[in-house]
Formats: C-alpha cells, sequence, structure tokens
C-alpha cells in the first residue's frame, strides 16, 4: 500500500479512511494525541488553535484558521484511548451543530511503517453522504500529507 488515502464507504452509516505513514506507531500516536504536535498537522497544516484533554471523557475544540481568514471550528470527546492502538472521540463541525459521528482510530504497525485506519460512523446516511460531499476527503488528505511531513522532523 502507498502512502496515499483511501477513502470507501463500507456501509451507509461509515466512511473509512486508510494511510500508511513511514514512522513507528509509538510516533504516530504521538502526533495524535498532544497539542503542540496536533497544530502542526491537523488543520491541513493550516495555523490551528488547539485544547484538548487527552483521556476518555475530556473535551477537545480545534480551529482551523485558513489563508483567505476563515475559521473552521471542530469540537468532540474522547470515548476511549488505547496507546498507543486506538484512539474512539466524537467529532463535530461547529458550523453544522447537532451533526455529531464516531470515529475510531486504530493505528497497526509493520516493518516500522504505521497504518492509520479511520471509522466514522454517522447517525443517518444524510448525513454521511453530506460529510463525504463536504470535501472531507481532500481535507483529510491535505491534514495527512502534513502529518507526513512533520513526522519526518520528529523522527
Amino acid at each position: 500500500m502507498s502512502d496515499n488515502l483511501t477513502v470507501t464507504l463500507p456501509t451507509d452509516l461509515e466512511i473509512q479512511m486508510v494511510r500508511v505513514f513511514d514512522a513507528p506507531r509509538e510516533l504516530v500516536f504521538e502526533a495524535h494525541s498532544k497539542p503542540e504536535h496536533i497544530k502542526h498537522w491537523w488543520g491541513r497544516g493550516n495555523p490551528l488553535d488547539c485544547e484538548m484533554d487527552f483521556r476518555p471523557g475530556g473535551k477537545w475544540r480545534f480551529v482551523e484558521h485558513t489563508p483567505d481568514g476563515e475559521q473552521y471550528a471542530f469540537r468532540g470527546e474522547y470515548r476511549d484511548i488505547k496507546a498507543p492502538e486506538r484512539i474512539v472521540w466524537t467529532f463535530e463541525f461547529e458550523g453544522m451543530p447537532g451533526h455529531v459521528c464516531v470515529e475510531t482510530l486504530e493505528l497497526t504497525e509493520e516493518g516500522g511503517k504505521t497504518t492509520v485506519t479511520s471509522l466514522t460512523r454517522f447517525d443517518s446516511k444524510e448525513d454521511r453522504d453530506g460529510m463525504a460531499a463536504s470535501g472531507m476527503a481532500e481535507g483529510a488528505k491535505a491534514s495527512y500529507d502534513a502529518l507526513a511531513e512533520y513526522l519526518k522532523k520528529l523522527a
């Protein structure tokens, strides 16, 4: 598998994204679990305000600042964390309140490379289709490209 992002719709309520990173799992997990790392890659590499209480039941909120002056805020709650292999959190775009999905990140390592599998489950097919049509895949690809570059600096 290459480092490109693979996006699939396994069910009417789910979006799955898979990406391989040339870094050990512990490092990829750390890049997902600390605000000083997340702010370098999560918002497509754009400036990011990042508040995180990284524990089950803890809240998070990220505000991306785009080059055109727009701001996009996202928030949620951590539901389950099993370092360095799984993070489960809720995800809500504040521009569309009330549409909360649950994302499960699974990290597996083989030969020094880490595969991140993200499975996002929505409450309805309409919410899933709306997210799929929102440019989510392009945004995720840009963020993961920024993560791949950032991981090189951490290694």
